[in-house]
């Protein structure tokens, strides 16, 4: 990874905590309010929650786990998937239980707690993570920035999607985006310090 991915680690962990200690004030709320009538109801914009879902996620990360082993034998990837997926799953889970946000009040709502987005949070950890390793020996540059720009696309939409079905608010998006990004930028540098330090994991 760039360097400056790592600071911009930093800059999300405080994002997240700014959001967990305003989602209430009136500023917040009326983001919320705003971005919900931007994109409530918006037909492109909502398929994009099947990506998100948990059995598509798990699908993906076993294809990944599959071209990890094959390819290279990376079974320190394969923890690396591990951990930003499945413990940044269970973060997420401690959070909304922590924080106990109600979700938008809609006629057949979900039951479970809104803040932050699970979709927004596990749907970065595992698009991320599955670019960080398609370019991980990249070597050309514009493949590289295409990868990365398409990650960020796809992200976005995942987590927008939740806005535009009123499963979410957008600040509980906003903070799944920046809590994921700060867990993946945690899990990268365990990874990338291992790598260059600890001899490869033989199995």
């Amino acid at each position: 990874m760039k360097k400056w991915f790592y600071p911009l680690g930093l800059a999300s962990l405080l994002g997240f905590v700014s959001f967990f200690l305003t989602f209430t004030k009136d500023e917040v709320v009326a983001l919320d309010h705003k971005m919900s009538g931007l994109l409530s109801g918006n037909q492109f914009i909502i398929p994009f929650h099947y990506l998100g879902e948990t059995a598509f996620v798990i699908i993906i990360m076993l294809l990944l786990f599959a071209y990890l082993w094959i390819h290279s034998k990376n079974y320190r990837g394969m923890l690396f998937g591990l951990f930003t997926v499945g413990v940044g799953n269970v973060l997420n889970q401690l959070l909304k239980k922590w924080v106990q946000r109600a979700r938008p009040d809609v006629p057949h709502q979900l039951e479970s707690f809104s803040f932050p987005s699970g979709h927004a949070m596990v749907g970065l950890l595992y698009v991320f993570t599955v670019a960080y390793f398609l370019t991980e020996y990249q070597s050309d540059k514009k493949t590289r920035m295409f990868i990365w720009f398409g990650a960020v696309l796809l992200t976005m939409m995942i987590g927008l999607s939740r806005i535009a079905e009123s499963r979410h608010f957008a600040s509980d998006v906003f903070a799944g985006w920046l809590a994921g990004y700060t867990w993946f930028v945690i899990v990268a540098l365990w990874y990338e310090y291992r790598k260059k330090n600890v001899p490869k994991i033989k199995l």
